[in-house]
């Protein structure tokens, strides 16, 4: 390398080079002064390898980095299978590249970049662009300025343009520009430097640090920085706004192409700057990366990611997407397609049930015979209002594509917004308070929905946090709190709307965005086309056995909008959908008296309060809760013995367990019967009990059975090497641990502006890969045994740690246990970290005897030997599912406490 001593890791010194270059900057004194210009070019590099480029990659740095900024993708597009040439520059004035001494503005700079790239040879390209920070409107000016060369571009937390009604420019770049400080801040002193170098999420090593600084050292090399800083386009008349709105312009007309990466906690480039470009170029393939931040190249190994897209971009061959949607099933063919709503409209024509409850939300009770029903419509009812907000829909604006973020609780309000969204072609964004302001906040600025309807509190909520869409509120507000909430419409003004056709469905259009609910990671939006919707409904109502004239108890919010699509009755009990645990046995009886419901879903944890209330029910309650012919739960596994309690409050119905995911539900189903056989399959009847008698389970075998797959669905096993890594073919033999993976009509369309996630889902093309293990028994019955990151690595081989854990549970007084690996992969010891039925006051080493009890018992059920028994106050649970351990963080509290660091509860 040239011009330092400072160690640059990373940077390999074959690739670094000086050219002459005559530069035709108008800044120039003289046109044509030869100007030395420092690169990364690997093309020696491949050249010596006998490999020929498929093409070249023109990396474009900011202020205040350098061409290092990209010495991960040089590495990689010289490493990979169909390798690339990367030409990544310097600007004049900035990294090692010649100090000037001149003030360079946009057009000087895309100048500047169009000698260089002509000096080098590369104006016939093909030249994909790779850019960040400010280099993104420099390498589209260029790329405007060279249509032919141009095919693909490539952006990472940048932006092209600035509207001025979203208000102004962010605040880091406003102190940088003010009058007083701005030299201080960017030459005078490396302040500026030192911040932008500073801004990656997962930290930066020193000897990293001060390579990105070396070219940086004094002020007469930060000059180029300031300069930079004040030609950012901060007001009107601004000497390159003009060229700045015409390259913006031009980029809205592109068809290259595209793939934009994005640190979402940039304080500079925010999400703002993001759906802009998407706004742009439409084509776009987007992948967000939830925490990362402004300096993403260094945050992030987007280097893998890059080469994957340029391959798959300028192959012959289609796609990864395009195989998966070839290999995937795809339901109905459009003649037979029935619209995810159609039911709703056939049971209100029927004359005979027009008038029969549809939807209904429960109030608090007043007395036990006479549940309170706060509201309730009729089918016809419910018709219509659909379609009146249809039509009040279509009439402001809304249009089939636009994204509508619904943020009203589960009930007939939300039942009648999700389907005239559905009627006129709208995709609904739904995404559960449960996440907390900062989830939901990251799930909808994500999302960028178009439109947002919400309660008055909803409402609030986005205007403090700054929610995107056009506000619309679920009540008639006075003048002085709209306008303070940034209201323009009603739901009851839409529902005054005079009606106007709807438009026609296409089946393969995006229907919904649902998020996950975050107990894995940042919760992720999972799209679903219209087609895939109705393939849900069908296979729920098989499950579920929901068909006109039956009712639902839906205490989970999912299944309150799916229950109108089959035609059969729902009704919301009274409790916080988002807290499950407020669902008491009076209220879930209420619910199911007030339509004679056959079937309930609740979640495991409402189940859970359901049956510590029960002690409170009337004798007329428990006759509305006898007559329920179906349960069913999901989000998680239900304990045996909570389903043997059930059994015992629901005497009549058939309790089911499906398992899914938001990506997928349902995926299996199982009942209780099946769970009572596949926990005694292979042992001996035991002689006192009757030859009829439905044993009581208290424990299950080798994980959680989850049963056969429902109708559509296909399910396999990828089995696990020794590194705990799924691998080869996909099996449904019995006994084979590995990865679950799944297929159906009603999978998921893919996780939206997720692309990297999306390709690790469906790494297997057709196939959704679920990072559950699990295995198959001799009757083809599921088994889930964890999840894929849970996997213990041991000595001897790969151990999932659900049916350790089942085993430790039985112990009289443990509550719930969790097994973790302690040690480095491939040797990793396990230690059970349990929960004590009475909560232990202090955290660390169990007594003696208990951890006895519990050894004793997991060896006997899966011939596992425990390094360790540990005892907790409290697992860390995830907020929504406190069923859903933190195995990571337990992991870690595990290994400091028995590595004699100071003990606190995890």
């Amino acid at each position: 390398m040239p011009y330092t001593d400072t160690p640059l890791p990373g940077i390999d010194p074959r690739w670094s080079r000086t050219v002459d270059v005559a530069s035709n900057a108008s800044c120039e004194p003289v046109r044509g002064r030869v100007r030395r210009w420092h690169v990364l070019d690997n093309l020696g590099v491949l050249e010596a390898d006998g490999k020929q480029p498929a093409g070249t990659v023109l990396a474009v740095h900011g202020n205040p980095t350098w061409s290092y900024l990209w010495r991960n993708v040089i590495a990689a597009a010289t490493e990979a299978d169909r390798p690339w040439r990367v030409v990544a520059v310097d600007h004049l004035d900035m990294g090692f590249s010649e100090r000037t001494g001149l003030n360079r503005r946009f057009d000087d700079r895309i100048q500047d970049l169009t000698d260089l790239t002509a000096a080098l040879g590369l104006d016939d390209g093909p030249v994909v662009t790779l850019a960040h920070d400010w280099g993104g409107l420099i390498s589209m000016g260029w790329a405007e300025a060279h249509p032919s060369a141009h095919a693909g571009t490539i952006m990472t937390n940048t932006a092209v343009y600035h509207d001025p009604d979203s208000g102004p420019i962010p605040s880091p770049l406003r102190l940088a520009l003010a009058p007083g400080v701005h030299g201080v801040l960017t030459s005078r002193t490396s302040a500026f430097l030192d911040v932008s170098v500073s801004l990656v999420e997962s930290g930066i090593d020193d000897d990293v640090k001060a390579a990105f600084k070396a070219p940086y050292r004094s002020a007469q090399r930060r000059g180029g920085i300031e300069n930079f800083v004040a030609d950012i386009p901060a007001f009107d008349g601004h000497p390159s706004n003009p060229r700045y709105e015409r390259t913006a312009s031009w980029v809205a007309g592109s068809t290259v192409p595209a793939l934009f990466l994005w640190g979402t906690q940039d304080p500079v480039f925010k999400e703002r700057y993001l759906q802009d470009l998407i706004r742009r170029m439409p084509q776009a393939t987007v992948h967000r990366y939830e925490g990362a931040n402004h300096l993403l190249p260094q945050d992030r190994p987007v280097e893998q990611p890059i080469v994957r897209w340029l391959a798959e971009t300028f192959a012959d061959e289609p796609t990864h997407r395009a195989r998966h949607q070839a290999a995937r099933p795809r339901g109905v063919d459009d003649a037979d397609f029935k619209p995810f709503h159609a039911g709703l409209a056939e049971r209100a024509a029927q004359q005979t049930h027009a008038w029969e409850v549809a939807t209904a939300d429960m109030g608090a009770a007043t007395n036990d015979r006479e549940p309170a029903v706060r509201k309730r419509l009729s089918w016809t009812e419910l018709e219509t209002r659909v379609d009146r907000i249809a039509s009040g829909l279509l009439g402001i604006g809304v249009r089939p594509g636009d994204r509508i973020n619904l943020m009203v609780p589960p009930g007939t309000d939300l039942t009648t917004l999700i389907y005239a969204c559905f009627r006129i072609g709208a995709v609904i964004v739904v995404a559960d308070t449960g996440l907390g302001a900062k989830g939901l906040s990251r799930a909808l600025k994500g999302a960028a929905p178009t439109w947002l309807v919400g309660i008055p509190q909803a409402l609030a909520a986005a205007k403090a946090l700054g929610w995107p869409g056009t506000r619309i509120s679920t009540t008639a507000l006075d003048p002085v709190r709209a306008k303070a909430l940034g209201v323009t419409h009603s739901v009851p003004d839409l529902e005054k709307s005079d009606p106007i056709p709807v438009p026609e469905l296409d089946p393969d259009a995006d229907a919904a965005v649902l998020f996950t609910s975050g107990s894995t990671g940042p919760a992720k939006g999972v799209v679903y086309t219209q087609r895939q919707m109705a393939a849900m409904r069908d296979a729920v109502s098989e499950v579920c056995d929901l068909r006109p004239g039956t009712g639902l108890v839906a205490a989970f919010a999912p299944f309150a909008l799916l229950a109108p699509a089959m035609g059969a009755s729902s009704v919301t009990p009274d409790m916080d959908v988002t807290k499950p645990r407020t669902l008491t046995a009076r209220a879930l009886a209420d619910a199911a008296g007030a339509i004679s419901a056959t079937s309930v879903f609740a979640s495991p944890a409402a189940i859970q309060n359901v049956l510590d209330t029960q002690g409170e029910l009337s004798e007329h309650q428990r006759e509305a809760l006898a007559k329920v012919r179906l349960m069913l739960s999901a989000g998680a596994p239900l304990p045996p013995p909570l389903l043997e309690d059930l059994q015992d409050l629901l005497p009549n119905a058939t309790l089911h367990t499906p398992y899914g995911m938001t990506e997928c539900l349902p995926l299996t189903d199982v009942d209780l019967a099946t769970i009572r056989e596949a926990a005694v399959d292979g042992q001996p009847a035991d002689p006192a009990e009757g030859p009829h008698s439905a044993p009581r389970v208290e424990g299950a075998g080798r994980g959680v059975c989850v049963g056969t797959p429902v109708p559509g669905a296909v399910i396999r096993i990828r089995p696990l090497d020794h590194d705990g890594v799924p691998a080869g073919e996909l099996v449904d033999t019995p006994g084979v641990l590995g990865e679950i993976v799944a297929q159906a009509p009603h999978m998921k369309d893919r996780y939206d502006r997720l692309w990297v996630t999306e390709n690790e889902s469906t790494r297997i093309p057709g196939w959704h890969c679920t990072s559950d293990v699990g295995h198959f028994d001799a009757k083809g019955r599921l088994w889930v045994e964890g999840r894929l990151g849970h996997v213990l690595l041991t000595a001897d081989g790969v151990v999932a740690p659900v049916a350790a854990e089942h085993a430790a549970d039985n112990v009289p007084g443990i509550g719930r246990t969790a097994v973790v690996g302690v040690g480095p992969r491939g040797a990793q010891v396990p230690v059970a970290v349990c929960e004590l039925q009475s909560p232990s006051r202090t955290s660390g080493p169990a007594r003696p005897a208990l951890a006895a009890k519990v050894r004793a018992a997991v060896v006997d059920a899966t011939g596992l030997d425990l390094a360790a028994v540990l005892v907790v106050r409290s697992h860390p649970t995830d907020v929504r599912h406190n069923s859903k351990i933190d195995r990571t963080l337990l992991a870690e509290w595990a290994a400091n406490a028995l590595g004699g660091g100071k003990i606190k509860n995890p």
